[in-house]
């Protein structure tokens, strides 16, 4: 069934404008003022016939692209799964996204890669991708990893959840110098961080306070592992996206100037280190210890100025990376590092334009336009005649508080819970299929395939 959007206003491409979607099957057919009164017989026909959906005082945007999650199947479903937590994406306008190889067994092989990409065919109401991970001893398998399916290869350059550490400089130097396609890095310098955590138990024993996180895990871990990783990449040329910067000072590591298609070095910034800062850590514990650690508010504001165009931050992503409740409420030591983001990250980023540091084109062109662009993703992440109709319906005006009951991620807890946000996903559609409607997610009817499909790359 053909499907027709009118009255919106569509928030696309650096503009805002109210207008129609056509959408045709999996496709969006066209885009513009009055459809049904096309100058093109086959679009006016199209439109008058299509199913009508009446979208005035909603804002239409292309669906969210997140290129970095964890959603822990294999192996760790005591705290996500990909089916839950893609339905938790769904449900925050996120329509496609790109998940670590951090599970149990680790995605070091392209046996255990495929398994994740069949259980994703399953399930996932979201599009779907898998990083290839690295260790210090699987290149062989790196190097077999093809570039027009998979979005990218995973490099812990900082110890994180899942123990894969790449510390071997021989392996490294190896990865940087033979991976034809897009290297991924958690940078954080692991030296570091352990004279930092022995400083940390001197002083204060086993019994850590979670504000000692951001010294522990430090801005000076950041940079030298960072400034590693770039300095890595440019002297071997290899394509490199840095994850989750957390600092200022890695800022200007990054050249914000080029155009993002004349990029080899890019970066990323996560929804946690954009809202929150290290005065949150007491009230909010250990539910925003993350790595790397959300730092100061500096940090913070030279982030959010970074996200301008011409800044060095090139997308937005959430690191959405859940663990139980039970994990979060132990001691410093013992929890874990992580926190479930997809279902809010969009309206989060509806209170940046509320609060000044963002314009509402810029939700759009980081977190779907660039994302895009950055992964070579085919026919995804704009609003635009022959691209999949991935796109998502705001309600500006729906202001509502984060409840327990309203999650959908299976660990059931949320940094946000008991914030207000003035916005609110009222409608998520995925290759022309609606799958979320502001209340529920759509189930496939008579035990159809779910609507995500596996993302393909222009490489």
């Amino acid at each position: 069934m053909n499907h027709l959007f009118t009255g919106a206003t569509l928030v696309h491409e650096g503009r805002t404008e109210t207008g129609d979607l056509l959408v045709e099957g999996d496709r969006i057919k066209a885009i513009g003022k009055n459809l049904k009164a096309h100058t093109d017989p086959s679009i006016a026909n199209a439109a008058r016939q299509a199913q009508a959906h009446d979208c005035s005082g909603l804002h239409l945007l292309p669906g969210l692209i997140d290129d970095q999650v964890h959603f822990r199947e294999p192996g760790l479903t005591h705290k996500a799964e990909i089916a839950t937590e893609s339905r938790a994406a769904v449900a925050g306008g996120i329509t496609s996204f790109m998940e670590m190889p951090n599970t149990v067994p680790q995605s070091l092989t392209q046996g255990l890669l495929q398994d994740k990409y069949d259980r994703a065919a399953e399930v996932s109401p979201a599009n779907y991708s898998f990083y290839m991970g690295a260790s210090n001893g699987n290149l062989d398998q790196v190097l077999l990893t093809d570039p027009r399916s998979v979005c990218g290869v995973k490099v812990f350059m900082g110890s994180s959840t899942g123990d894969m550490l790449v510390d071997d400089a021989a392996v490294l130097e190896g990865i940087f110098k033979e991976c034809p396609m897009l290297i991924a890095t958690h940078c954080e310098d692991e030296a570091t961080i352990r004279a930092n955590a022995a400083a940390a138990r001197t002083q204060f024993g086993e019994d850590v306070p979670i504000g000692q996180h951001p010294i522990i895990r430090s801005a000076e871990a950041c940079y030298r592992s960072s400034s590693r990783a770039v300095e890595l990449a440019a002297r071997t040329g290899a394509r490199l996206h840095v994850l989750h910067i957390s600092t200022a000072r890695e800022l200007g590591l990054f050249d914000g100037s080029l155009p993002l298609s004349e990029k080899r070095i890019t970066a990323e910034a996560c929804t946690h280190h954009l809202w929150f800062t290290d005065a949150d850590y007491a009230q909010r514990g250990t539910h925003i210890k993350w790595n790397p650690a959300v730092k100061t508010a500096e940090d913070r504001e030279a982030i959010r100025a970074a996200l301008k165009p011409g800044g060095a931050i090139d997308v937005l992503a959430t690191d959405h990376a859940p663990h139980t409740q039970a994990e979060k409420s132990n001691g410093y030591w013992s929890a874990p590092s992580g926190g479930p983001l997809v279902q809010h990250a969009l309206v989060a980023l509806y209170e940046g334009v509320s609060q000044g540091w963002l314009q509402l084109t810029d939700i759009p062109r980081l977190a779907a336009h660039r994302v895009a662009e950055l992964f070579d993703i085919e026919d995804r992440g704009f609003l635009r005649p022959g691209y999949f109709a991935d796109f998502v319906l705001v309600n500006p005006n729906a202001s509502w508080t984060v409840t327990e009951d309203s999650l959908l991620s299976k660990c059931g807890w949320s940094p946000f819970t008991g914030d207000r946000f003035s916005a609110s996903v009222v409608g998520t559609w995925v290759n022309g299929t609606e799958v979320w409607n502001g209340e529920q997610v759509i189930e496939p009817s008579n035990g159809g395939a779910p609507a995500g499909r596996r993302m393909t790359f222009n490489r």
